[in-house]
């Protein structure tokens, strides 16, 4: 429902931040990671998602996009709610969570607070795969002024596709073209390819 909200940092806590955008004060939970990136800014954006349950509307905020995109994995896993979600990402950084899951390091994962051993062997079950697939780089934000082939790259991995794989074909569609391709037919000519 929301990707983001842009405004002026009215109150820091490392639980949580309120940010006040057009008149409203917005209450969003973060992880210490995300505290630390805020700093003294006196204006933020935080990438934000949104958990409805019966009797509330939670908002969680983050630093990045990569950051969020790490916390989604980490609720997929069942067992795993979006509180535990944010004390891991506020007992280690992303990219170490994400290292520990693709090398399989239940070890690393079971020193996280409310994190047992068997939850430690489903979350590296359940995401190992999936962050592999994604790349090492898939914690890193998109940057403002994308290439063709950087969206097109993207747009495959969002897909579902392997990065490696993506790029050696979206390089191949490249390097056989004699035009300038666009966003759309560069998607287009690899997904016939891949």
């Amino acid at each position: 429902m929301y990707a983001y909200i842009d405004g002026k940092l009215t109150f820091k806590s490392p639980a949580y931040v309120v940010i006040e955008a057009g008149g409203i004060g917005y209450h969003i939970n973060i992880s210490l990671n995300t505290f630390s990136k805020l700093g003294d800014a006196e204006r933020c954006r935080l990438y934000v998602w949104l958990h409805v349950k019966e009797d509330a509307h939670t908002l969680y905020g983050f630093a990045d996009e990569g950051e969020k995109r790490l916390f989604l994995h980490l609720i997929s896993v069942s067992g795993i709610g979006p509180n535990t979600g944010r004390m891991m990402l506020s007992s280690i950084t992303p990219e170490e969570i994400q290292t520990a899951i693709v090398k399989g390091n239940v070890t690393q994962i079971q020193r996280i607070k409310g994190i047992g051993p068997k939850s430690a062997q489903r979350v590296i079950l359940e995401l190992q795969d999936k962050l592999r697939k994604e790349g090492p780089d898939t914690l890193m934000s998109m940057p403002a002024n994308n290439t063709v082939k950087d969206e097109a790259l993207s747009a495959l991995v969002m897909l579902g596709f392997a990065r490696n794989a993506a790029e050696k074909v979206i390089d191949q569609e490249m390097a056989r073209s004699t035009d300038t391709l666009s966003v759309e037919q560069l998607i287009k000519f690899a997904l016939k390819s891949l």
